[in-house]
């Protein structure tokens, strides 16, 4: 029951405030007492180019992080249950956690030390070698945006992300292994064929929940490593409504954009879990 409550007071009640993409919102006159405006916001919102570039870099950057960033995990934590020693694996456990637990702040801060083009370690590599290539500042190089996106993610979350699947991985019948080992199979076949079909419900799980999750996420990560110089392939759905409500008081375009992301998500995450129902899956 506690849980239904703070359900419906954190994510049903709020929802009336989606109304306001329907009209020309003033802030003094209310919610109710703006003007209704239709579908104008959404008419305005769909001509818009920064619109569609938004939405085509969302897309393109979740793609990415789906294609690399979530199978880290799946990698790592089968590289970590071939670890025998037991204080190597919680030494390594331990150091690949640890990122997790600080901000996108303190991440940013990290990534900008790294990569400046005046002290940091590949300026510093450079000098070493004596190479004379250009010193740019690859945060506000376009072509090389989205990677250091993929891979700032990855080393934050990779670490976190092994543990459900480790978890999963130790739920698995010793006796598979036995049975596989009888029939001659070596450590290679056995993850192949024992462990990864044994971890794929809860792969295929967290997939259908990451597509769900594509329009709106990684909002964070990207406001605080992105600058104009990379608005071209950096700039999401999420970071343009920031601009755009914070910056230009537009609440009503903004949320339309934000209705616009939900209704796209939602759709997704039906589509994912549908096709992940044919192979045995699905959140229900």
């Amino acid at each position: 029951m506690p849980g239904v409550v703070l359900t419906f007071i954190f994510h049903y009640l709020p929802m009336y405030g989606v109304i306001i993409a329907f009209k020309n919102y003033n802030p003094i006159k209310g919610i109710w007492g703006s003007d209704w405006v239709g579908l104008r916001n959404f008419t305005e919102l769909f001509d818009s180019p920064f619109f569609w570039r938004a939405f085509k870099n969302t897309l393109i950057l979740n793609g990415y992080q789906i294609l690399f960033a979530f199978p880290a995990p799946i990698v790592f934590a089968l590289l970590l249950n071939e670890i025998r020693s037991m204080m190597v694996k919680r030494w390594m456990q331990t150091i690949t956690y640890f990122p997790h637990f600080l901000s996108w702040v303190v991440i940013g801060g990290f990534v900008v030390a790294i990569l400046s083009p005046n002290t940091g370690i590949l300026t510093t590599i450079q000098n070493w070698l004596s190479y004379e290539g250009s010193q740019l500042f690859l945060l506000t190089d376009s072509r090389a945006f989205r990677a250091i996106l993929v891979i700032s993610e990855i080393w934050k979350n990779v670490g976190w992300g092994a543990i459900i699947y480790l978890a999963a991985i130790t739920g698995v019948n010793p006796e598979y292994y036995d049975a596989a080992v009888i029939d001659g199979a070596g450590r290679w076949k056995q993850t192949l064929h024992v462990t990864l079909p044994a971890i794929m419900p809860t792969i295929i799980i967290l997939l259908v929940l990451r597509i769900g999750n594509m329009m709106g996420s990684d909002f964070e990560q990207i406001l605080v490593l992105y600058s104009a110089n990379v608005y071209d392939v950096g700039d999401v759905l999420s970071t343009y409504v920031f601009r755009l409500g914070l910056f230009q008081g537009k609440y009503s375009f903004t949320t339309a954009v934000g209705l616009f992301q939900s209704v796209i998500g939602f759709t997704l995450i039906m589509i994912a879990n549908r096709l992940s129902r044919r192979v045995g899956g699905g959140l229900w």
